[in-house]
């Protein structure tokens, strides 16, 4: 359970990956051996919208890459973090900007006082976990 949160962090989990279309995934590299690239390409097949936010990217999985989250030119549901922590609460500033209903930190990227402030904002926040594998996990229970 993420100590900082009132539910669950299963509860969390569940409602941002059922809930969920668009994610923009910042940090996303085109490099294909990143786990960031892995991971969005996984979150892709398996149905999800995905926008790359990476300054130093132009396309991504076949999608037009911006330079910042408030580029994005659509709603986004989720914004999924691959950047080191010292990052986050600037990342956090701005999904709370452009009304994303989650942010999801990756698997080693903990930033407790940036999960804060996004709860405060009534964002769902999950930190350290891998949406890949937890959305795995989940459809493997789904379909056997």
């Amino acid at each position: 359970m993420d100590p900082t949160s009132d539910l669950p962090a299963a509860e969390v989990i569940e409602e941002i990956l059922k809930t969920t279309k668009t994610i923009a995934v910042v940090g996303l590299s085109s490099n294909k051996f990143r786990p960031s690239f892995g991971v969005a390409k996984y979150l892709q097949a398996a149905g999800y919208r995905i926008i790359p936010v990476n300054p130093q990217e132009t396309e991504v999985l076949g999608q037009k890459s911006y330079p910042r989250l408030e580029d994005v030119p659509e709603k986004v549901d989720t914004v999924e973090i691959f950047r080191r922590p010292e990052f986050v609460p600037d990342i956090v500033e701005s999904a709370i900007r452009i009304g994303a209903r989650a942010v999801w930190m990756q698997e080693g990227v903990i930033n407790p006082e940036a999960a804060e402030k996004a709860r405060q904002a009534g964002l769902l926040v999950v930190m350290d976990h891998c949406m890949l594998k937890e959305h795995v996990k989940r459809s493997r229970r789904t379909t056997a």
